[in-house]
């Protein structure tokens, strides 16, 4: 079952975030870890400027969670929270129906 998780967090440094994201899926890409993020997807709040929502998914739970235990994914994680203006919060969910629309 594909799983997905959704990281709740703010900043003031957006184009930073999204640099270090880009950097970490291109360097899993380059060195063919399996069990990385199927899609990414950032929203912005637009009631409150500095709120992102990311949407990771994965092919399953299994392979979230191998990919959390990662070194990279733990490098990651402490580079991103220093961007932040407040702790992450996140939502683990199992995906139940997705399709594209079109």
């Amino acid at each position: 079952m594909k799983f997905a998780q959704i990281i709740d967090f703010e900043t003031e440094r957006i184009d930073e975030v999204r640099d270090l994201m880009r950097s970490y899926e291109e360097q899993a890409r380059s060195q063919g870890r399996t069990g990385t993020p199927d899609s990414r997807t950032l929203l912005k709040d637009r009631a409150n400027p500095n709120r992102y929502l990311a949407v990771v998914e994965f092919d399953s739970y299994e392979a979230a969670m191998a990919n959390s235990k990662a070194p990279e994914t733990n490098e990651l994680a402490q580079q991103l929270s220093a961007l932040m203006t407040r702790p992450p919060v996140y939502t683990d969910c199992d995906v139940q129906d997705r399709k594209t629309l079109g």
